[in-house]
């Protein structure tokens, strides 16, 4: 059923023409327990940008990747160990645009949850999973409003997962939350418990509109600095 749905979004390549730096990350889902759970990780602290904070496995695009998804996959393997012909890769879901004004394509894959990480500490200190339906049933969750450099405003999501094994609190915000609450809804396909910038009954319209607008707010204001 969750494949299904997310075909149904899938992206293709509708944006790879879009003039902005590339970026991509891998949204690696497994079922455990009978329930659909997410892998994220924790940045290393040694990392000059975000260090510290809850991300997807990912990165920059590099002149050796054919597409997004081969982003997704290398940056995978260099991270958290996870072979490519490991993933099972879905789709790519609508992108986002992270603070530093690069393209970031989501890419799901489902993986087996046996899967051994083998983490690289010069990039992750941590990795866990959270159940995807904490994405729309949070138990700790708030929300602030933001304003892009380009003055468009946005609603940004912040949960805070308390992980059983752990004994630990993770804090999810950002693009990975914005990403993850997308997935959740998608997959889903219910009302979250908290809200959203979308119309739900028209969830791929809506969120298309959503990026455009972004996206179009970033480069008015590009052509004005021109």
């Amino acid at each position: 059923k969750a494949r299904h749905r997310l075909r149904q979004f899938d992206i293709g390549d509708r944006f790879c023409r879009l003039p902005l730096p590339r970026a991509a990350v891998l949204l690696p889902l497994m079922v455990r327990g009978g329930r659909l759970h997410l892998l994220l990780t924790v940045r290393s602290l040694q990392l000059r940008r975000s260090p510290g904070e809850v991300c997807f496995p990912g990165g920059k695009r590099e002149d050796t990747d054919r597409d997004d998804i081969d982003t997704a996959l290398r940056e995978a393997k260099e991270e958290v160990g996870l072979q490519p012909e490991k993933v099972e890769v879905i789709c790519r879901l609508m992108p986002g645009i992270d603070k530093m004004n690069n393209l970031v394509t989501p890419v799901v894959g489902f993986i087996e949850d046996t899967f051994q990480v083998t983490p690289n500490p010069d990039e992750v200190s941590e990795v866990f999973v959270v159940p995807l339906e904490y994405f729309v049933k949070p138990l700790n969750y708030k929300t602030f409003s933001y304003k892009t450099s380009s003055g468009y405003s946005t609603r940004i999501h912040c949960f805070i997962y308390h992980d059983q094994e752990r004994r630990k609190s993770f804090k999810i915000w950002g693009l990975t939350a914005h990403f993850a609450v997308f997935l959740a809804l998608v997959i889903f396909g219910e009302r979250p418990t908290f809200k959203v910038d979308y119309d739900l009954d028209n969830l791929f319209s809506s969120s298309e509109n959503y990026f455009i607008n972004l996206y179009a707010s970033i480069h008015e204001r590009k052509k004005s600095n021109l």
